[in-house]
């Protein structure tokens, strides 16, 4: 039977490159995990192994460490452009580049008062400890016109321990989950949001300050939000993120509930007053959506594992 060779691509995945940018005795550290992924003029190396319009995936792996030398790593976002730019316009086989990046944030180790006569300033500079809040991602993809910037996160774990309820829902003869007025509402965030900056003609964002402040709107819908539905918590905050970040035209959240049950302590004569429950790590229920500027078109994939 004929075949033909459908969509490709190719290139090193898993790069990874901390840079460590010296201020004097002030050090600052961008720790990211970087994937490369080439397309274009590729049938012939398929067809028959033909590698004349191949860059090894090697090279490309050494374009990110050089790139950490020559151009520094201010953002995840301008780190990727740089790179999807130079692997797009310096290849004429190669048509489009994505740039997938996650990026692990560290935090400055502070001296105590008891112990800062044995450590001096100079030395708490560069001393650092992971953050353990959320990994940060983006990817970029550029076809040597286009741009395609989507940001996000995963692994933000946020908790109420009230203003949440769940009731009113369908019942059938399977349903044995009671109605509740007082509980604890949990997930683990997993988020991307993607820009509206498509071109080098338009004004780039300040992709540091709209993470930070993107982050911010979506911790302080889920805090102040009365839910009665992790779906109405979840619409709360892309909406948020939508009508505060101008930036941005569309917000896909995959949001697991992490359940917290009551636990029964009536056999040892004792009341629960929603005091002690039992987290449940498995199943969950997964709650995923897209929040859109009005008029825009959703371009975020419904699996954002495969983003």
């Amino acid at each position: 039977m004929p075949t033909i060779l459908g969509q490709n691509q190719y290139g090193k995945a898993e790069n990874r490159v901390v840079k460590i940018t010296r201020d004097g005795a002030t050090h600052h550290i961008k720790d990211l995990n970087v994937s490369v992924a080439l397309s274009g003029d590729m049938d012939e190396v398929h067809y028959s192994g033909s590698n004349a319009h191949v860059l090894p995936t090697d090279t490309t792996k050494n374009t990110v460490y050089a790139f950490a030398k020559e151009h520094g790593i201010e953002s995840a976002e301008q780190f990727g452009i740089h790179l999807a730019r130079h692997f797009v316009t310096s290849q004429e086989p190669i048509r489009t580049a994505r740039i997938r990046i996650e990026e692990y944030a560290w935090e400055r180790i502070e001296a105590s008062d008891a112990n800062s006569q044995f450590i001096g300033a100079d030395e708490v500079k560069h001393s650092f400890v992971r953050k353990g809040q959320e990994t940060r991602l983006t990817q970029i993809t550029y076809d040597g016109e286009k741009w395609e910037v989507v940001s996000g996160l995963k692994d933000l774990v946020v908790m109420n321990s009230t203003n949440s309820e769940f009731w009113g829902y369908v019942k059938d003869k399977y349903t044995t989950l009671q109605e509740a007025y007082d509980r604890i509402l949990a997930t683990q965030v997993s988020g991307r949001w993607r820009f509206n900056w498509t071109d080098d003609e338009q004004r780039m964002p300040n992709w540091e300050k709209s993470y930070e402040q993107t982050r911010k709107h979506m911790l302080h819908a889920f805090a102040e939000t009365y839910s009665l539905s992790l779906q109405q918590t979840l619409y709360q905050m892309g909406s948020r993120i939508i009508n505060n970040r101008s930036e941005i035209d569309e917000v896909r959240f995959s949001l697991p509930n992490k359940h917290h049950f009551l636990v029964d302590l009536e056999p040892f004569g004792l009341k629960n007053d929603n005091e002690v429950y039992f987290a449940a790590d498995r199943p969950y229920g997964l709650i995923e959506a897209t929040i859109l500027r009005d008029g825009c078109e959703a371009k975020i994939p419904v699996d954002l594992t495969n983003l």
